[in-house]
């Protein structure tokens, strides 16, 4: 018989190892995009292989180096 200790380690253990994995999977399937809501609640998300999504992280860059000075 196991000790209950153990067990219990064993347990968190295989959470825990869980947990990696599912954080390993979402970060290789991740893509960039930009995400532009409306007044009105609408939204739309913009990869940046489009037009306009280009221009969204363009700007996003400008305004991150215009904050560090």
């Amino acid at each position: 018989m196991e000790k209950p200790h153990r067990y219990i380690l064993n347990r968190v253990a295989s959470y825990a190892d869980e947990g990696a994995a599912y954080l390993r999977r979402r970060r290789l399937s991740r893509k960039p995009f930009a995400r532009v809501y409306w007044s009105g609640g609408r939204g739309a998300d913009f990869p940046p292989e489009t037009g306009t999504g280009r221009a969204l992280f363009l700007a996003a860059s400008r305004l991150i180096d215009v904050a560090r000075e």
